[in-house]
């Protein structure tokens, strides 16, 4: 059982914080860097919110980007800062530090309501160490900056690192609201979905969705697959792919999922047709049955009629699970898939839970907003984790 912020008394206390603020950044223009979708500045919120209004001062520990242990001035969470002091009509002190005397000095002159936010914890190479000493030593630098710990970044929690696992049993610690909503969603679709369920996967790489799908075969009813790893799918039933994604290691292991699935009685879907071009880029769509991907052609969008047929099929479903687009919808001629199935997933009458990553960033960039779901996940990696039935170190700490 995890935690929630009732079982703490945070009045008058310090809260060490630990959020998912891993946004997407783009250049102005000018050599600066923006906040591209700032969904997970907004989904930390209600717990920020909370700890304020309980009388606590709040020291934010987050990360962006992988800078693998340098210091990194385009990964700096300083632009972070400013776009969260906007949110929260408040000022937001910000530190350049992450530990130390001055870091230090700034964490225990924070008053009641006041919050600092320290810079990218993973500019220190300790977070994500693979030496549990080395690990430890930094956690316990960070629990000298408070006197409890909360965790509420949920994309960070299927990560052994320090701010995630460590510090939170150095200090009394508590989950946040995000982490207790993104659990509460996660357990409706492993252990009670109502049915149908159906589950739509797309993305790149087929080989990071295996274990998920294995795990799902026998709780779901329908399973659709888009996005470059349904050319694996098609490789294993012997059809022509082109130049398209393909990744050949996992051809045997995919036809294991499909026999399984057969037998299990799960209707999967393939895409009938496909929209290909000469080359990654938005030029040239062609569309072409998934049969007969031209030799000198890539796949970069499934096609209208597999679109519908996905739509169709989640349209039935009381419960829908979809992590991964199902094109290149960075590019606008390969973007009607995704955008068709986000469609069908707002029309959802039972359950929709969007899976974090790069299909929270699709639904929003496709002009579509949090609310039109039942459900948009913070954290892509960590849900298919919990999905697969992998234990997460970061939910494993809190409790």
């Amino acid at each position: 059982m995890i935690q929630g912020l009732t079982a703490l008394n945070p009045a008058g206390k310090r809260v060490l914080l630990r959020c998912d603020l891993n946004v997407p950044l783009k250049d102005s223009g000018n050599g600066v860097k923006v906040i591209s979708d700032d969904g997970r500045i907004r989904a930390s919120l209600p717990t920020i919110r909370e700890l304020l209004s309980l009388g606590a001062s709040v020291v934010i520990i987050a990360h962006l980007g992988r800078p693998k242990g340098e210091v990194k001035s385009e990964l700096s969470l300083e632009v972070v800062a400013r776009r969260l002091a906007e949110l929260l009509e408040r000022p937001v002190s910000f530190s350049s530090q992450i530990v130390g005397p001055e870091v230090l000095k700034e964490a225990t002159a924070l008053k009641s309501g006041e919050v600092l936010l320290l810079e990218n914890i993973r500019f220190n190479a300790s977070e994500t160490s693979k030496d549990d000493g080395e690990r430890l030593a930094l956690a316990k630098e960070l629990a000298k900056l408070g006197d409890l710990y909360v965790g509420d970044g949920f994309g960070a929690v299927h990560r052994k690192h320090a701010s995630v696992f460590e510090l939170a049993q150095l200090l009394p610690h508590a989950a946040g609201k995000l982490i207790a909503a993104e659990v509460a969603v996660l357990e409706k679709l492993t252990q009670s979905p109502e049915r149908p369920y159906g589950v739509v996967l797309g993305g790149a790489k087929v080989s990071d969705k295996i274990g998920v799908i294995s795990n799902l075969l026998d709780k779901v009813n329908i399973l659709a697959i888009g996005g470059g790893m349904l050319f694996t799918f098609l490789a294993a039933q012997g059809k022509e792919i082109g130049k398209s994604l393909f990744e050949a290691e996992s051809v045997e292991l995919v036809k294991q999922l499909l026999d399984r699935a057969e037998k299990l009685g799960v209707r999967v879907l393939l895409p009938s047709d496909i929209w290909v071009a000469p080359a990654f880029a938005n030029d040239s769509p062609s569309l072409v049955s998934a049969d007969q991907i031209p030799s000198n052609q890539m796949g970069l969008d499934i096609g209208p009629e597999s679109a519908r047929a996905f739509a169709s099929a989640m349209n039935e479903c009381a419960t829908v699970f979809w992590n991964g687009p199902m094109g290149v919808f960075e590019f606008p001629n390969f973007a009607s898939g995704t955008k068709i199935v986000a469609q069908a997933l707002s029309e959802v009458s039972g359950l929709s839970v969007v899976g974090g990553g790069d299909s929270a960033a699709a639904v929003r960039a496709l002009g579509f907003s949090d609310s039109d779901f039942g459900y948009i996940s913070t954290g892509g990696g960590a849900s298919l984790e919990y999905l697969e039935g992998k234990e997460l170190p970061g939910l494993k700490a809190l409790r």
